[in-house]
């Protein structure tokens, strides 16, 4: 059986091709030639029945949301809830991070209840479940990494990150390096554990083919993880990030020699005028392979606010080419989300990858935009209302002081559209 890239470079429009071109008001031909290219991925997995999202050139930006249990706070149910909470405001994928309790659970549960593409990181329970049974870092197989991966995809998970770019040639580096915070990346740490242990070469590195061929089985979409990613600004653009990218588009144009489809994973600190640079470079050297970034975060100092500063990186990246932003809570560096940090996350990313848009794609973005400008000079509160990133709130700020003049409680009868429309009519 062929991959979805398979099909579309025989010049078939599939069933998901279409779908993605309808959405996003493009031809489906466009969208084809995009996925035979790898300019555009559409996540999934042929066991695991859901609407087909594209993410790449040419399209929306997308978003993910990351949920899952941890060792101190492990509530299936809560991450369940964050993750339709998620879905409802307008996430486009999720990602199960689960760390704590039975580490199947969440994942099965999101795969039968939540009908957008599922991303995990299978390396994590390949080590977790290692560690409670005593057995130490080193003491992980080959076999074991690669069955969890297996166990994964034949579950039904439509992407999976994997931290391939992390060599024995940059571990070594690492432990020479002067970085402020040497990796800050959970699967990134243990792969790297696992090779400064052993002095072994990455299994994912070193059998890239095989994990080639599971893709191909499951038709699923690589996201080839950043390790070494910076951890804070004065980490950024260091020779450890710049290795892990020559390498990552390496094994990209390996991945599109064999038909999988697969995306990059990119920085999580950099200072700001760095940000357009970083994707300008992914773009280049990964030959426009799609762009999954985490933040970025321009500023380390925005602990309890790292939504806002994420939604001001995640712009800019975006505006420069980055095509999927990964979800940043308040609860960033502090603690596992609650569902109303899952909220202000998923609704800032959504702001930050829509003023992205507009720059993207111009009249096909902000066409919303000028309805909303139109509703607002007619003071049409209902359709300002719909047009909003969060109808439900923006209602009850709106409701909570109503004014009787038909404006907003702030300006009330003073309202300059009120006044100098009055005048205009003379």
């Amino acid at each position: 059986m062929g991959t979805l890239i398979d099909a579309t470079r025989r010049g078939i429009i599939t069933e998901e091709v279409k779908v993605v071109a309808e959405a996003e008001n493009i031809t489906a031909e466009r969208v084809r030639e995009r996925v035979a290219r790898g300019l555009i991925v559409i996540p999934r997995n042929i066991s695991h029945q859901i609407r087909p999202v594209g993410i790449g050139q040419g399209l929306t930006v997308k978003i993910n949301t990351n949920v899952g249990t941890s060792q101190d706070l492990c509530d299936p149910d809560l991450e369940l809830k964050k993750a339709k909470l998620a879905v409802k405001l307008g996430s486009d994928t999720l990602m199960d991070l689960s760390t704590g309790g039975e580490l199947d659970v969440v994942r099965s549960r999101i795969l039968k209840e939540v009908n957008v593409p599922l991303g995990t990181v299978p390396i994590y329970q390949t080590f977790i479940e290692a560690l409670r049974k005593n057995r130490s870092i080193p003491d992980v197989t080959e076999d074991d990494m690669f069955n969890t991966i297996e166990k994964h995809l034949k579950d039904g998970v439509d992407f999976i990150t994997v931290h391939c770019g992390v060599t024995l040639e940059a571990v070594r580096l690492l432990v020479k390096s002067r970085r402020i915070m040497p990796i800050v990346s959970r699967g990134g740490c243990f792969h790297s554990a696992w090779i400064m242990a052993r002095d072994e070469e990455n299994p994912l590195y070193k059998n890239f083919h095989y994990l080639l061929e599971l893709a191909r089985e499951y038709d699923v979409c690589l996201s080839l993880g950043d390790a070494l990613r910076p951890g804070c600004i004065a980490d950024s653009f260091d020779n450890l990030m710049n290795m892990e990218l020559l390498t990552i588009a390496r094994l990209v144009e390996e991945a599109r020699g064999k038909g999988v489809q697969c995306m990059v994973e990119g920085p999580g600190h950099m200072p700001l005028n760095q940000i357009a640079t970083n994707v300008k470079m992914e773009k280049y050297l990964c030959k426009g392979a799609p762009y999954y970034v985490l933040g970025p975060l321009p500023t380390d100092v925005a602990t309890s606010y790292d939504h806002i500063a994420a939604a001001v990186g995640g712009a800019v990246a975006a505006a420069a080419g980055a095509d999927f932003l990964c979800v940043v809570t308040p609860a960033e560096h502090l603690a596992l989300p609650m569902l109303e940090d899952i909220e202000e996350g998923v609704i800032a990313a959504k702001i930050a990858g829509h003023i992205a848009d507009i720059v993207r794609l111009g009249g096909r973005a902000s066409s919303m935009d000028l309805e909303m400008a139109k509703a607002r000079s007619r003071l049409d509160w209902k359709t300002q209302v719909r047009l909003s990133v969060n109808p439900e709130k923006a209602e009850s700020i709106h409701e909570f002081v109503k004014s009787p003049s038909g404006a907003c409680s702030m300006c009330g009868p003073y309202c300059a559209l009120k006044i100098i429309r009055r005048y205009m009519k003379r």
